[in-house]
């Protein structure tokens, strides 16, 4: 049986340490026919052990966060960029926040915890939570800048004294006191507070280490309140259970962590804290459901909620969710007694903690530097895979008439309308989609038949576009989505109005339930795109194919004597070029399959360039509309360069481009020095002979984005000057926040170069 069929799918929910260890030994050992899908709300997530390190300025960002769509992809995982909000464990189905419910086989759940400030009246409103870590960046940047930007006095009160509160407090103090020197203001006029309802901190430590970290929070001049919970917090002020109050500009909370809400509502058994329990085999009270790490009530005894365990609950974690997707015995995890902390006192100092034992000194914080990084390297160096040959078939475990279905998938396959997705899983996979109800549909889905009749309003003309292309997304919602943001695109650049779409989709044959899960998604992202737009879709023709591919034939409506039609050529001498999106979609997609070519690759530029995709040109076209635009297309596979000639040929006119001020995506810059093209870019570098100075702009880092193909790319335009700088601002408004001129309409030369290059900057 070939290992490419997917007969069982694994849904991890979570990017947290157990997770990224997960995805690793897939990595390292595939398990034919089974699919993983990690459903993360962010896209780099933070090593714990690292963040003080981060925290008080010994490392960058990059240096302390796991690229979780890189790790993804090399373990042959899909990335799902979404919130989960809940578990339908009747249907095997996780719930998002943003897309249709992702089915699965086997779930496991390490979201790590999640702070309980609502139980402390006023501190949702007034405090930073620490966790989850993963969010706790930009509340950190934050109050770094406001710090910088504001002098005078700053009190700090962390409230948590545990190894996190320590460890935070002592590096936000060490980096805050840097920065001031640094300004020319003076050190001590930062004031840290560490507030704790215990006797002492570090509580779950030995004596020597409580000790220890006692006498560093006293010499660094950190005030410590023991016995002070922390009952109410409003602006500026902390109030104790023993009456005490304390001012404060910045409150960052560092306890009382919980399980996420959202698990209350699944019917799995959970603790007090809302963490759920789960037995030795790292299983929830439902079988199908795993946890691990801080997420996990391990009950054969309480652990700590440290990074250790969940990193060494990851091994267990995926033999296990290997092991039940294969129907053999699951291995039990046992946990240490004691394990090594190395705790950090934000000055590259370190104190070591091992059940009784202790120790300290600079040694030890280059030790645990020496260990952080290697840990690190294991899931950011990411080795090229050897080919391994033929992969040996399936183990998973199916039911009889899976296994005969699975069969079937694999045959032979039929051409023609034997082709065709059956009608009945078809008709599941649609039957959630709610396409727009138009009145001017007379048939359409909610009727179906041979085909949709649609009419046409009076002194109304049809303007009609096809777009089609193959998946280049393992995440079929976000591809349903940009595959109709794209096809919509030529729609709007004529300042057209979206009427009604037919769809055109392929889809590789699988088990049924697996193809309905598939059409079901990318399907309900586009209907969602679709019906934003004011669009209809009437119908359309599935079939299986090799690859998924989705196209839309899209029909819009304009004034049957063309008025207030945007058309490619109409640019006036004079005009300002205005590009509302970002460049770069082709050379970053193109990086996303060697990474290792471009130093530095990171998933998240390829998820800012699907998000540039996943943005609706459609009001864009009417600010561009309402402010006079002269001309307009939208740049999609031609490339800048040829979309802009598409504009000054018809209009005779030349035109100048500021490479200075072309925005760019995230990366696109990195990606393009390393050499790396899409595959349609040979085809546009064809037109160089367009550019009349080429030679003085062939190393500029910008010039291979002329050429680069974009998918539902931005619109350019030609603006009226005295216009620009009102659209301009209307754009930013409206969510375009790197729209920008980018050069100027000229009149036309004697030249067969039509378009200049100049450089600002």
């Amino acid at each position: 049986m070939d290992s490419s069929q997917v007969l069982r799918d694994v849904v991890l929910v979570g990017g947290g340490h157990s997770h990224v260890v997960v995805l690793r030994r897939f990595a390292m050992r595939p398990e034919p026919g089974l699919r993983l899908t990690l459903i993360c709300n962010t896209v780099d997530t933070p090593y714990s052990g690292m963040l003080p390190g981060y925290i008080a300025g010994h490392y960058s960002f990059d240096e302390v966060h796991i690229d979780l769509p890189r790790l993804a992809a090399w373990a042959g995982a899909r990335f799902f960029h979404d919130d989960v909000v809940g578990l339908d464990r009747a249907t095997g189905h996780v719930l998002c926040r943003h897309r249709p419910p992702v089915p699965y086989d086997l779930c496991a759940i390490n979201t790590g915890a999640t702070p309980q400030v609502a139980k402390v009246p006023g501190a949702c409103e007034h405090a930073l939570p620490v966790k989850p870590i993963q969010q706790f960046n930009a509340r950190w940047l934050a109050l770094l800048a406001q710090v910088r930007q504001r002098p005078g006095r700053h009190t700090v009160a962390v409230v948590g004294g545990g190894a996190g509160g320590v460890e935070l407090a002592l590096a936000m103090q060490f980096r805050l006191r840097n920065e001031l020197q640094a300004l020319g203001r003076d050190p001590n006029g930062l004031v840290m507070h560490l507030l704790t309802r215990d006797a002492e901190v570090m509580p779950t430590h030995n004596a020597r280490v409580r000790q220890r970290f006692t006498r560093v929070l006293a010499q660094r001049g950190i005030h410590l309140h023991t016995r002070a919970e922390v009952r109410q917090v409003t602006e500026g002020q902390l109030a104790t259970s023993a009456g005490h109050t304390l001012a404060a500009d910045h409150i960052v909370w560092v306890t009382q962590a919980g399980g996420p809400a959202w698990l209350a509502q699944t019917g799995l058994a959970l603790d007090a804290e809302g963490f759920i329990q789960t037995n030795p085999h790292l299983q929830s009270s439902d079988p199908r459901v795993f946890a691990a790490g801080d997420v996990a009530a391990f009950t054969a005894r309480p652990l700590e909620k440290a990074g250790v365990f969940a990193v060494r609950m990851g091994p267990p974690l995926a033999d296990n969710l290997r092991r039940a997707a294969r129907g053999e015995p699951l291995l039990a995890y046992r946990p240490q007694r004691h394990w090594l902390a190395l705790i950090s006192t934000g000055d590259r100092y370190a104190v070591a903690s091992r059940g009784p034992l202790s120790a300290a000194g600079r040694w030890l914080w280059r030790w645990k530097d020496h260990i952080d990084r290697q840990f690190m390297r294991r899931f950011n160096a990411l080795p090229t895979m050897p080919a391994t040959g033929p992969a040996s078939a399936p183990r998973l475990a199916l039911a009889p008439d899976e296994s005969a279905q699975a069969l079937s998938a694999l045959a032979m396959r039929c051409g023609g309308c034997g082709a065709k997705v059956g009608p009945t899983v078809l008709a599941r996979a649609l039957g959630g989609l709610q396409p727009l109800a138009h009145r001017d549909v007379l048939l359409g889905l909610h009727a179906p038949d041979d085909a949709a009749v649609v009419r046409i309003p009076p002194g109304k003309a049809v303007v009609q576009t096809v777009d089609f292309f193959r998946a280049f997304t393992d995440d079929p919602y976000r591809f349903g989505r940009i595959a109709a943001h794209h096809a919509l695109g030529d729609i709007f650049a004529m300042g057209a109005e979206p009427h009604t779409a037919t769809a055109i989709v392929t889809v590789p044959p699988g088990l049924d339930r697996q193809v309905e899960a598939l059409l079901a998604q990318m399907m309900g992202g586009a209907v969602e795109v679709l019906n934003a737009a004011g669009c209809a879709l009437v119908g359309g023709h599935t079939g299986e194919g090799q690859e998924l591919a989705l196209g839309f034939a899209i029909n819009g409506l304009t004034d049957d004597r063309l008025g207030g039609l945007l058309r490619k050529g109409g640019m006036q001498p004079g005009d300002a070029l205005v590009l509302t999106k970002p460049m770069g979609t082709g050379i970053v997609l193109a990086a996303l399959h060697q990474p290792a070519r471009v130093p530095g690759f990171r998933g998240r530029w390829v998820q800012d360039a699907l998000r540039s995709m996943d943005t609706s040109n459609q009001a864009g076209a009417q600010v561009l509309q309402a402010h006079g635009a002269t001309a307009c297309t939208d740049v999609t596979g031609f490339g800048l360069l040829g979309h802009l000639l598409e504009m000054t040929r018809p209009s005779k006119v030349d035109a100048e481009l500021d490479l200075s001020e072309l925005p760019v995506l995230a990366g696109a810059e990195a990606c393009a020095a390393a050499g790396i093209a899409s595959s349609l870019a040979p085809a546009n570098q064809r037109l160089r002979g367009a550019l009349q100075n080429l030679n003085d702009f062939a190393h500029h880092p910008r010039t291979p984005l002329l050429f680069d193909p974009q998918t539902a790319g931005g619109l350019l335009a030609s603006v009226p000057a005295t216009q620009v700088a009102a659209c301009l601002q209307q754009l930013h408004a409206a969510g375009y926040t790197t729209a920008a001129v980018i050069g100027r309409v000229l009149p036309l030369g004697s030249a067969e170069a039509p378009v200049r290059l100049r450089a600002s900057v």
